[in-house]
């Protein structure tokens, strides 16, 4: 059996190569090959059976809000509802408390109004019987959702209206939208339709909250559809730069392919430890994606199924950490969590993060130490990686002699030989 094959890069060396990933594959065809491909030339994909990739793009997207500019449309008279959110208090006695920004840039309130027959509070009630949502004629006015509860429907919407609507916002220069209609979970045919119509448009990106998370609570479902709708052209523009870079393009329709240059499966790491495949993954799910493979691996390599000691994991990279625990030999799982102050209902491995990492900044500000949260990312990166950097975290653990550069590999430096 062959041995491991290890393989140390910066994650991002712009003067160098333009994809991490890609740069690391480059070197292993190169060495298994026996002939040196040059940068920049596409792979041959013949030579790959599988990739399998974790990204922290989505993360840092949603920390530094550098997604997409997107419209959120929603049901008439509720514009607001996440400026106001849930007025929940994290820090109560907080003396400066600073309101996350919403992701969206517009507003566009839809004309329609469904509501639920029946008090769900009332162990007694009275259920109304309807037909199914699907069965239902197209001017029923009572029909059974999804969740099957009764679902009256108070004002449907007009096409004509809507089209005029997203329209409006599509001229403004917006490409993505995200869909989050009251009672959308339950009863899915408004939303349906704003997406159809929105997609005839030409929006480049339509994030439905229905498809997304079918969960009852307006706000948390909203937040999830602007997050995906944010983050996924983000991804989409990442894995397209990633797929150029290989003959025939990756994932399940790449090796269908029946002429020209077949390409290889590419599956990415979801946020609840699952691969899926690269045409489907898309930016809420994607959240966790690095560190949800980190929670993967230790969970393979260092829990005893015999002893079922619990493992603790801390996983220390350039901005952030990570911790969590796998014990009794399954995942923790969390259904609703809040990152970089947006409230997000998808299922996510249970992993906490804070951002102090390798490369975060260290300043002496009124006369104290500060650590963070800003980071010299991997470029400029650390001063010690010599590209004119600022002072981290790495920096400090150097100078006292924590870390030994003779256990480092030799990849700093202009020349990469340092």
């Amino acid at each position: 059996m062959e041995d491991d094959v290890l393989i140390k890069l910066l994650s991002v060396d712009p003067s160098n190569y333009e994809d991490a990933p890609l740069e690391g594959i480059r070197r292993l065809l190169s060495k298994f090959s026996g002939k040196e491909i040059p940068r920049g030339a596409p792979l041959d994909t013949s030579k790959i059976e599988s990739i399998r990739m974790g990204t922290t793009v989505a993360t840092n997207a949603l920390l530094e809000r550098k997604g997409q500019d997107i419209a959120l449309v929603v049901t008439k008279g509720f514009k607001d509802c996440l400026e106001i959110g849930n007025q929940s208090r994290p820090n109560i006695f907080d003396l400066a408390i600073r309101k996350p920004e919403v992701l969206y840039k517009r507003v566009v309130e839809i004309d329609e109004r469904v509501t639920l027959e029946d008090y769900a509070e009332d162990p007694e009630r009275h259920e109304t019987g309807a037909e199914p949502v699907d069965e239902a004629g197209k001017d029923a006015e009572l029909v059974r959702g999804l969740s099957g509860e009764a679902v009256r429907i108070l004002k449907r919407p007009s096409e004509e209206k809507i089209k005029a609507q997203l329209q409006g916002v599509y001229d403004s220069g917006l490409r993505s939208v995200a869909v989050c209609l009251m009672h959308g979970y339950t009863y899915p045919h408004h939303e349906a339709l704003v997406g159809k119509l929105a997609r005839d448009i030409g929006f480049e990106h339509v994030s439905l909250s229905h498809e997304l998370m079918p969960m009852i609570k307006l706000v948390p479902r909203a937040t999830s559809a602007c997050a995906d709708a944010y983050l996924t052209p983000a991804i989409k523009k990442y894995i397209k730069g990633f797929e150029a870079g290989f003959e025939g393009g990756l994932g399940t329709e790449s090796v269908k392919k029946e002429k020209g240059a077949k390409g290889a499966r590419c599956e990415f790491m979801q946020s609840d430890g699952g691969l899926v495949d690269v045409d489907i993954f898309s930016g809420l799910r994607a959240i966790l994606s690095g560190p949800a493979g980190g929670v993967v691996g230790y969970a393979l390599t260092s829990y005893d199924p015999e002893t079922r000691i619990p493992v603790i994991g801390f996983d220390m990279g350039g901005t952030s950490t990570d911790v969590s625990r796998y014990g009794s030999g399954r995942y923790d799982h969390v259904f609703e969590t809040t990152t970089a102050g947006v409230t997000i209902q998808s299922p996510q491995l249970d992993i906490n993060t804070v951002a102090a990492g390798g490369g975060s900044r260290l300043f002496f500000r009124n006369g104290l130490f500060v650590v963070g949260p800003e980071s010299a990312s991997a470029h400029p990166g650390p001063a010690c990686y010599r590209k004119g950097g600022p002072l981290t975290i790495t920096d400090a653990n150097l100078f006292l002699g924590r870390l030994l550069p003779d256990f480092f590999p030799k990849i700093f430096g202009t020349n990469e030989d340092e």
